[in-house]
């Protein structure tokens, strides 16, 4: 079971970013699983499970750094989201370089991430 985060408002964000980008590259993934003209695949496909993977790790790490006891671990932890927020925002970037008709969702999740960043900084400062 877990423990519910102190901060509210950045876990619903990670939550709302995580199901945005679930749903971004369940749309994207149809247009990149094409081969290519040369028969290679398209190189842009794993940015897709990537975006998955980091977004889904936002609201565990809130939770994994809000339990720790040491405010040196605390921080360490929200580093490490920072680093994977950085991340998920690249990988948005270079998603958006791909030829997809989806692009114009990657827009929308790169806002979302501009706003959750905002809320982490808060909350970082809290910690």
């Amino acid at each position: 079971m877990k423990p519910y985060p102190r901060n509210k408002k950045l876990y619903r964000k990670a939550l709302e970013i995580f199901t945005l980008s679930r749903n971004i590259s369940n749309y994207l993934v149809h247009d990149l699983a094409e081969l290519q003209n040369n028969g290679g695949e398209n190189p842009h496909i794993y940015f897709t499970g990537d975006i998955v993977r980091q977004s889904d790790a936002l609201a565990t790490k809130i939770i994994y750094a809000e339990n720790q006891t040491f405010q040196d671990d605390r921080l360490k932890h929200a580093h490490s989201l920072m680093n994977i927020t950085n991340r998920l925002y690249k990988n948005c970037e270079r998603l958006e370089r791909s030829e997809s008709n989806g692009k114009e969702f990657l827009v929308l999740l790169r806002k979302e991430l501009k706003k959750f960043r905002h809320l982490q900084y808060n909350w970082m400062a809290t910690l």
